[in-house]
């Protein structure tokens, strides 16, 4: 079906922008490029869920981190340094996974364990 006219194409834009809405993967709300053969749909797949999991990790980094800036705040230094072996744990496998680089992780552990240290 072919449009010819303002109105009606834009009418058309509308309905394709509210199928997409409806998938089920947000990727292609944000990026708007619908792949074509089966190995990119493929890729857009795997993208989607490396995607997920690399989140995952960065934010139980950030939470650990969080919860240790707070323990810092409260004097709680034996709290502390209880969770720097989670950190140091999940930090590794973040680098690891290449979900981060390696120096930012090192970075990241060395500021962290400043930070304990300086606790009175």
């Amino acid at each position: 079906m072919k449009y010819e006219g303002g109105v009606g194409l834009a009418i058309a834009n509308i309905i394709c922008y509210s199928l997409v809405l409806y998938t089920s993967t947000v990727y292609f709300i944000l990026n708007k490029h619908m792949p074509i053969t089966s190995s990119a749909k493929k890729a857009l797949r795997n993208s989607e869920k490396k995607r997920v999991f690399n989140l995952r990790r960065k934010k139980n980094v950030a939470d650990l981190i969080k919860e240790v800036k707070g323990l810092a705040k409260a004097n709680d230094k034996k709290g502390a340094e209880k969770l720097m072996p989670s950190i140091y744990k999940a930090l590794d496998k973040a680098a690891k996974g290449n979900t981060i680089k390696k120096n930012t992780a090192s970075r990241k552990k060395s500021r962290i364990s400043k930070l304990v240290k300086s606790i009175s």
